[in-house]
């Protein structure tokens, strides 16, 4: 596998992870009512949750490609027009209105605070990654671009989303702590629509190169 495949993959994973979603909510939801160490273990299954995302990809997208190699090429669209809709997405978010999650949380967060089991809040972030169905097309859209399936060994995969299930790792980690500290930084409006903007402009060159590829074959 090629240093500009690690390259590119390392890119789109991080601008998937910082990207506003479910995985992040549901660190600023644990971490005010239960606590940063069942923040950690939301982390712990968010983690472990992408491996299982990545082989069950691997498996379907390999059963595809050996059944044909025509619906391969139709995937290989779809993914690119999905992560079209991503960038459009992100710049939309830019300009809505905003819901202030921040209150909602708030009136959860006075209703009960309490510990909890810690393979409780695995569990609760382990399957908040594999119910996101952001995270299935990720992988659908990704590798039939970067992978090639007819020569493509499991550790291949294995080295991919490891680099996905890292990323998630340090980003939530670091947000976990920094939540802990003061979460005024993530609440930025300024913060977050550079972070959109970035996303959406990345993301839509990536499905520009290749919807463009696709099309001159």
């Amino acid at each position: 596998m090629s240093l500009d495949i690690i390259l590119t993959f390392a890119t789109i994973s991080l601008l998937l992870v910082i990207s506003p979603g479910p995985n992040g909510v549901l660190i600023l939801k644990t971490v005010p009512l239960h606590g940063k160490k069942s923040a950690m273990n939301n982390v712990l299954g968010l983690f472990t949750a992408t491996y299982v995302h990545g082989a069950l990809s691997f498996f379907g997208l390999s059963a595809i490609i050996l059944s044909s190699a025509q619906l391969f090429i139709i995937i290989k669209i779809l993914g690119a027009l999905y992560l079209l809709y991503l960038g459009i997405k992100a710049f939309y978010s830019i300009i809505k209105k905003e819901e202030n999650i921040k209150e909602s949380l708030q009136k959860e967060i006075n209703i009960e605070k309490k510990k909890r089991k810690h393979a409780l809040s695995f569990m609760e972030g382990f399957l908040t990654q594999m119910l996101n169905p952001k995270v299935s097309m990720f992988y659908l859209a990704a590798f039939p671009q970067l992978i090639d399936f007819k020569n493509a060994v499991f550790m291949d995969i294995f080295i991919l989303t490891s680099i996905h299930a890292v990323t998630i790792f340090i980003w939530f980690t670091l947000f976990v702590f920094l939540l802990g500290k003061s979460s005024k930084a993530f609440e930025s409006k300024k913060i977050k629509n550079f972070i959109q903007g970035l996303t959406g402009t990345i993301f839509l060159y990536f499905s520009y190169k290749i919807l463009n590829v696709e099309t001159t074959k």
